[in-house]
């Protein structure tokens, strides 16, 4: 019998409130992870867009298996428009599903990747992530920004967050370190920690960070480092 990567049925869909907005997860999310370990210890890792500009993702990224992708959908997308109020008629974007690696030391981090940040102002669009690590690696913070209170950047706040949120960068740098708690210009509203299999979907306009912890997450082996599976649905 050959395995094959899918999802374990039923899922056992939960969610929690941060910061007043919704987060959804889901534990033992493939029958078989280790076919995923296994499947990124074979892959070839490069570094992300931008990783020598120090900004986006600080580490390297490969490509996961397209079975992943073709489960991922399948099950996703409907979850995603019945727990997020997304309408029927539209359609679904999806970015490709990548492995992820935090390779980059917190003194090697460019300005933008010390702070919380955004993926995007789309009202639809959520961030997905699977994760292959267990709790030990952190998990995700979800933040408030002080200056102006905004926790989810929408088209309408854009201009502003990103004024005073520049203009703070401009008065001081941020601390060389992967953001993980409050500051004078962040509030850590809470976090959904790593988990083993756990899939996390949460909206991607939402101000979020990786939580990392620096002596471990630093790490290219997909068996020991902070391991992860990045995906960008729209609609």
């Amino acid at each position: 019998m050959i395995n094959k990567i899918s999802v374990r049925m039923p899922p056992d869909i939960q969610s929690v409130t941060v910061g007043g907005h919704q987060v959804v997860f889901i534990d033992d999310f493939l029958t078989e992870p280790e076919l995923m370990l296994a499947a990124a210890s074979g892959s070839k890792f490069l570094p992300c867009p931008g990783f020598d500009q120090k900004k986006g993702y600080p580490g390297i990224r490969a490509t996961a298996p397209a079975e992943y992708s073709n489960a991922l959908v399948e099950l996703v997308d409907p979850l995603i428009k019945m727990n997020f109020q997304v309408p029927e008629h539209l359609d679904l974007r999806k970015s490709e599903c990548e492995f992820s690696l935090t390779t980059v030391a917190p003194d090697g981090l460019g300005m933008m990747q010390r702070t919380p940040h955004f993926d995007s102002v789309s009202p639809h669009h959520m961030a997905v992530l699977l994760y292959l690590c267990g709790p030990e690696h952190g998990g995700t913070g979800f933040y408030r920004h002080v200056a102006t209170g905004i926790q989810r950047v929408t088209p309408e706040n854009c201009r502003h967050y990103s004024d005073v949120y520049c203009e703070e960068l401009r008065e001081a740098d941020p601390s060389p370190r992967y953001f993980d708690d409050s500051d004078q210009r962040f509030t850590f509203l809470g976090m959904m920690p790593a988990r083993f299999n756990r899939l996390v979907l949460y909206p991607g306009s939402l101000l979020h960070s990786a939580c990392i912890n620096p002596s471990i997450g630093i790490c290219d082996d997909p068996r020991k480092g902070r391991l992860t599976v990045n995906t960008f649905f729209d609609f």
